[in-house]
């Protein structure tokens, strides 16, 4: 989910392939309000929230204990950079992955989605009273001090070389997003890098064979990927990067994540010329 407003048909749909097993929430900060939200959308064994907000307590053993007896894992929103610091290296990033290797389902909204991919901003650095990260400081400078990168803090096979984005039109994240996939490319990380944006009041429900449907009221999801490396993707100067392919799917439209074709929705190429964006739609909307 893209973050804002939950869907339930997202929960209903997480937890019907659940199978009526344990629905366990994860969290770095907050509460446990989404507990009767569950409860009155699903039938599972039983709905919990765990909140692990620090590296000490993603040390403990009943921790990953609870991860590994969970049948769904739902990550709630806050700030990604939180999930990075305190659970990468620890038995909860391993039970997590043991969770995905069985096969099992999982999910997340927000920052919870954005830890999902192979490629994640970690937003290292970000102080909590930072305001959004913005498309115009790292268009002009990719190599803007916020542009924090990392990768493979889980593996799902669906989600190899790919980044995934949150809040996207309705925050104007398609610059910053664009930028992310050159620095994947320039610095070496992938090739053929590519990109699931998905909007607030949107979510992407997943299949295991990668058929994907969009469902909720906003905008729906994008899906982006590269054909050329960039031009210009240098310290302190404006990026430029052409071939940029874009599939608008809005809800009710259908992607398959192999072999990254769409239908129901539209597609359209984005360029990146000093760094501005520019769009081959009609109406020259990059969205």
């Amino acid at each position: 989910m893209g973050g804002g407003e939950d869907l339930d048909a997202a929960f209903r749909w997480l937890c019907e392939r659940g199978k009526g097993g344990d629905f366990l929430i994860l969290r770095a900060s907050g509460d446990d309000d989404y507990n009767p939200y569950v409860q009155g959308l699903c039938q599972a064994n039983s709905v919990a929230t765990l909140i692990i907000a620090s590296r000490e307590a993603a040390g403990e053993s009943k921790v990953a204990e609870a991860i590994r007896d969970a049948e769904s894992i739902f990550i709630a929103g806050g700030d990604q950079a939180r999930y990075i610091n305190f659970w990468m290296g620890t038995p909860v990033q391993k039970a997590l992955k043991e969770h995905i290797r069985a096969g099992k389902p999982i999910g997340g909204t927000s920052a919870g989605l954005a830890v999902l991919a192979e490629f994640i901003y970690s937003a290292q650095g970000d102080k909590p009273d930072d305001e959004d990260l913005t498309s115009q400081q790292t268009l002009i400078d990719p190599y803007f001090a916020r542009v924090t990168l990392q990768k493979d803090f889980l593996h799902i096979a669906l989600l190899r070389d790919t980044l995934t984005d949150t809040h996207f039109a309705t925050r104007d994240r398609l610059g910053r997003s664009l930028v992310f996939l050159a620095r994947i490319m320039h610095d070496g990380w992938s090739r053929h890098p590519r990109e699931i944006a998905v909007d607030e009041r949107s979510a992407v429900l997943v299949s295991p064979n990668g058929s994907a449907e969009v469902v909720g009221t906003g905008k729906g999801a994008y899906f982006i990927r590269p054909t050329m490396a960039p031009k210009v993707c240098s310290p302190g100067q404006p990026l430029t990067f052409g071939g940029i392919k874009v599939y608008n799917a809005p809800t009710g439209s259908h992607f398959d994540l192999r072999y990254w074709k769409g239908s129901g929705g539209n597609e359209y190429q984005l360029s990146i010329v000093g760094g501005k964006i520019e769009s081959t739609q009609s109406n020259g909307s990059v969205y």
